[in-house]
């Protein structure tokens, strides 16, 4: 039936990305001299699992997939802490707008590759092993799309599907079989049927932001609210699930959404970038963009084989800002002995910023006027103890302009 309903018919990532590139080649001579000596202790020494004949056990998972690497068929490899990278995309064609797409053949090269390199896991299991400290497979990738286009039907979901990826979709239901080249509710039916998931994207993709300060926050939390609940309750009567997942619209949101969220049982989803894990904040879960300018799996690669930040404290406390300069430096509380901080890097608008270290407290300084909208604070640091991985957090600031909207 599926099969059927298939019609014929931007920034700081970047240079982020390419400083990690640069100090991961530096290192390259040296990994292989590493393997080339470890192969010769492997040959000289037996290790006790191979002398008793045991494997290791691989992650026996219905939602997930143990790839091949390098040619050669693997098990995965179970990470006590659990880390995974969250892939966001919009639409999946060569005929919409640059910013949001990725071409179909692009799409393609990216599930090949994970298929290759990573562990695909469905967006739930992320959220739970997070939620209770349970394992996931190392390199775990967990896919998403935002807005509900048609195209993903066309020119995704045959990709997935056949490679029996997993997937979330977060969609506007007043959108679904209205919106230009939107999904019909037969096609959303349909897909589910087939596995794929739903989520909230509220009902109508509005700036969840705008007017909060000329409504003031009770009245505007109310009817933002409303519309979320409302949304919710569309899909769980079309289809007969609510997970209480929320993806913010453009990634916008504020202290007070957010712990309306959490008050409320729901995971937030933004547009910031960065891997989860324990410490990341279950209302406001980082997502790498995966297309527009974000679609060159040269440097995807690097942001794929990323660690969650262990930061436990931030003195930033609401990304939505009332002015366009911050008032102090943004101080971040890290803990974990495996971040070399001594090497940490900050970036704003692809430049990097001043930085200070006290122990394992990161400040930066951002002398910039903020734009008007959405803008960030990337930081990065190597693992000690994984070669060639990196800790990413990202810093989110939303600012209105003179009529307390936010664009597009």
């Amino acid at each position: 039936m599926l099969l059927n309903l298939i019609r014929h018919s931007v920034d700081d990532d970047m240079k982020t990305n390419n400083v990690i590139q640069n100090r991961t080649t530096s290192r390259t001579r040296l990994k292989i001299l590493s393997s080339m000596l470890a192969g010769i202790f492997n040959v000289l020494l037996v290790s006790p699992s191979i002398a008793s004949g045991s494997d290791a056990n691989p992650v026996a998972d219905a939602t997930s997939s143990t790839k091949e690497q390098s040619g050669n068929n693997i098990d995965s490899i179970v990470s006590t802490t659990p880390n995974a990278a969250i892939l966001l995309y919009h639409h999946v064609s060569s005929s919409t707008p640059a910013s949001t797409s990725i071409s179909p053949e692009a799409f393609k090269s990216h599930m090949e590759y994970l298929d290759a390199h990573h562990t695909v896991v469905s967006l739930q299991d992320v959220v739970s092993a997070i939620q209770h400290n349970t394992t996931l497979p190392e390199n775990a990738v967990a896919i998403t799309f935002d807005d509900g286009y048609a195209n993903i039907l066309d020119n995704a979901h045959p990709i997935l599907a056949d490679l029996g990826f997993p997937y979330t979709v977060f969609i506007n239901p007043d959108e679904i079989g209205v919106g230009p080249k939107q999904l019909t509710w037969e096609q959303v039916i349909a897909m589910h049927n087939d596995g794929v998931v739903f989520a909230n994207h509220t009902l109508d993709h509005l700036h969840m932001l705008n007017g909060e300060q000329a409504m003031g926050e009770r009245a505007w939390l109310e009817k933002v609210w409303q519309n979320v609940e409302s949304a919710e309750k569309k899909i769980e009567d079309k289809l007969d699930i609510s997970l209480k997942y929320l993806a913010y619209p453009f990634g916008e949101y504020n202290t007070a959404l957010a712990n309306k969220l959490k008050a409320e049982g729901y995971i937030g989803f933004g547009q910031h970038s960065g891997a989860v894990g324990p410490s990341s904040d279950m209302q406001a879960l980082p997502r790498f963009p995966a297309a527009g300018p974000y679609a060159n799996l040269a440097t995807l690669k690097t942001k794929l084989n990323s660690l969650a930040m262990p930061v436990t404290q931030s003195s930033h406390k609401d990304p939505r800002m009332t002015t366009r300069n911050l008032s102090s430096p943004i101080s971040l509380t890290i803990d974990s002995d495996d971040v070399r901080l001594t090497q940490v890097n900050c970036f704003f608008g692809g430049d990097p910023i001043e930085t200070s270290l006290e122990e394992n407290v990161l400040t930066f300084t951002l002398d910039e006027t903020l734009p008007i909208g959405r803008s960030r604070v990337n930081c990065t640091a190597p693992s000690n103890a994984q070669s060639g991985r990196y800790y990413w957090y990202s810093t989110p600031f939303f600012v209105a302009d003179e009529d307390g909207n936010y664009p597009d």
